[in-house]
């Protein structure tokens, strides 16, 4: 059990990590994956670029917690960040996104956080 809780750690806060990168960088495609698209009108730069930060930080505060604090720091951490695609869900959901998208991705998202803590929990 400790593999797989440490895998799915690593996967999560790598995948997170990519989320970030590709916000910072393909901002406007990452918004419309994201659920919610960017206004084709206005210039949403500024919040893409602040999500990107906040997901690529997440994704180091992540890994950093797993290698030099070890499981029970990152299960701590798992369970706390979990908060954010439950909120991504409401959001997504309140803006007019789809509820695949919101249910499919966020939700779901939030649930595979929620069993990496638990397995981290159980190390």
């Amino acid at each position: 059990m400790t593999v797989t809780a440490y895998t799915l750690a690593v996967v999560l806060d790598l995948f997170i990590l990519f989320i970030g990168a590709r916000f910072l960088l393909q901002p406007k495609a990452s918004a419309v994956g994201y659920g919610v698209p960017a206004d084709p009108n206005g210039d949403a730069s500024a919040y893409l670029a602040i999500k990107g930060l906040r997901d690529g930080a997440f994704g180091v505060i992540g890994l950093a917690l797993l290698a030099f604090a070890g499981a029970r720091a990152e299960a701590w951490f798992m369970l706390c960040v979990a908060l954010v695609p439950l909120f991504d869900t409401v959001i997504v959901l309140r803006h007019g996104g789809t509820r695949a998208v919101a249910y499919g991705i966020h939700f779901a998202t939030a649930v595979v956080v929620l069993i990496s803590a638990a397995l981290l929990f159980l190390v």
